[in-house]
């Protein structure tokens, strides 16, 4: 009996274990998938030489000819013609290498016809269909050119082509525009667009990762690194940043690190008796003291903070945000933690009201 029930036990736990596993495996990327963001991110930055490389790895992980193509052209409306006519003449060449050495790679399905009537009427379906709803905005009302663009050309001259089903073009997508910097209002609304396509949110993960070299996903918004989750200071913080030290040596008196906010994170109210400077490195952020209207922060702009002044800072709300902080006379500097920036007052604060 003792046999019997050990045997029973064992058998459960290789049953739990063979689950988790396959359920890994689904939440993963497939190995053409991880080709093409590495294609894809390329591309979009114009890396020719690491292209090759992403190329030639796709092509032996089994993407077809004809996939790779069509990813290529598809990425003109993402990152540009000159970046997709490169891509594709960088294929070109790579292809005539292969076949001069014997292989032969696998030339892959071709787009069938586009359905059938007006591009306009077909791709304006096919963009409802992607996003859940229709896509309207002011945005559009000022330039309903694009608008038609976007819905008769991006959304049914390519979209329409049925040779790379429409999960695996927001794969691609993402990939792009997260290698790509000062679009993040556009990458979170593919990355939407993608889990409502199919995408999940572990995969999601795994191309931002893959796309930024950093085991959070953080968008590469700036030149210095992303550092760790900010876990130490969390409790002060509403949403998630991430904290990279840049100095090391204490004897020049100089405290600088990078701090990274995701869209939306803010500190809470808090001062130094010291006082603070901070320079933006990337994507778009806001600093407010008490009782002043809030500033707005691109790259470039610099914020001195006076000491024992209650301010707060953080990234917009659609933006990741990336600041040096300078810790101004460090010998005698210490923080005082304040409460958190309520949502009403972050909303008022980010949308100049």
């Amino acid at each position: 009996m003792k046999k019997i029930a050990l045997f029973g036990i064992l058998f459960s736990i290789f049953c739990i274990v063979n689950h988790m596993e396959a359920k890994d495996k689904m939440n993963a990327l497939d190995i053409k998938e991880r080709k093409i963001v590495a294609i894809a991110a390329c591309t979009a930055r114009g890396d020719m030489p690491s292209l090759k490389n992403a190329l030639a790895a796709g092509l032996d992980a089994g993407l077809t000819v004809n996939e790779i193509k069509e990813v290529l052209t598809q990425l003109y409306a993402y990152c540009g013609f000159p970046r997709s006519l490169n891509a594709l003449g960088s294929c070109m060449a790579l292809l005539k290498e292969r076949e001069a050495k014997g292989i032969r790679d696998v030339q892959g399905k071709l787009p069938g016809p586009l359905p059938a009537g007006k591009s306009i009427d077909f791709g304006t379906a096919n963009q409802t269909t992607l996003c859940g709803a229709p896509v309207k905005g002011a945005l559009f009302d000022f330039a309903p050119a694009i608008d038609e663009y976007l819905k008769a050309h991006l959304f049914g001259d390519i979209f329409g082509r049925d040779n790379l089903d429409w999960r695996t073009r927001e794969i691609a997508t993402i990939a792009a525009l997260a290698a790509m910097p000062g679009v993040e209002s556009q990458l979170n609304s593919h990355i939407a667009i993608g889990k409502h396509n199919g995408v999940t949110d572990a995969q999601i993960g795994e191309i931002l990762a893959a796309v930024n070299g950093n085991e959070y996903g953080v968008p590469h918004i700036s030149a210095f690194p992303v550092g760790q989750e900010n876990t130490g200071y969390a409790k002060y913080f509403s949403g998630k940043s991430y904290l990279a030290r840049l100095t090391k040596d204490d004897r020049l008196n100089v405290p600088v690190a990078n701090v990274t906010f995701e869209p939306g994170c803010r500190n809470n109210w808090h001062s130094h008796t010291g006082g603070q400077m901070l320079i933006a490195v990337g994507g778009v952020g806001y600093y407010q003291e008490r009782g002043k209207a809030a500033r707005r922060l691109v790259p470039g702009d610099i914020v001195e903070i006076p000491p024992n002044t209650d301010h707060w800072h953080g990234a917009a709300p659609d933006s990741w945000f990336s600041h040096l902080a300078i810790e101004c006379n460090p010998a005698t500097n210490k923080n005082t933690w304040l409460e958190p920036v309520s949502d009403a007052d972050y909303k008022a604060a980010t949308s100049g009201r």
